[in-house]
């Protein structure tokens, strides 16, 4: 049984000395340092999130850059390609130019050879046409 004698008193005030030293002396000090934990990781945190929206941000600013050199990539390609394609048409058109008057030129000089061989043949037709009366008849005309 418990006997309520002089140690009992001691106990109790030893106890009481004994959690105001360790409040003091651990847990105020463990409080502290987890405190000061919880501190340290809230400011990691946050400073990963600014990380994060940094990142992010430049990431978008990548992108629109890129988007807008590939822009100015497309349109060039355009712009070099709609010259070719008018250089080559205006090629195209002086070559055909080209080709036509020299048809046109040939066209002339055959129509003049076809008149010049009309113009002989007209003008030995009668000739021709005597020889050939004789030869059927088998007289001269």
């Amino acid at each position: 049984m418990v006997s309520m004698d002089i140690t009992l008193f001691l106990q109790i005030i030893n106890a009481f000395v004994l959690m105001f030293l360790l409040n003091g002396i651990i847990y105020k000090p463990v409080l502290k340092i987890l405190k000061e934990r919880k501190e340290k990781l809230q400011g990691m945190r946050d400073e990963v999130v600014k990380y994060e929206d940094n990142a992010r941000r430049r990431q978008e600013e990548v992108d629109k850059k890129m988007h807008k050199a590939s822009t100015q990539a497309k349109s060039a390609i355009d712009t070099a390609r709609a010259g070719a394609k008018a250089a080559g048409e205006e090629k195209l058109a002086a070559i055909k130019a080209e080709a036509d008057t020299e048809k046109d030129k040939q066209l002339a000089d055959i129509k003049s050879q076809v008149a010049a061989a009309k113009k002989e043949l007209e003008a030995g037709i009668e000739g021709f046409a005597n020889a050939m009366a004789g030869k059927i008849l088998g007289r001269s005309l």
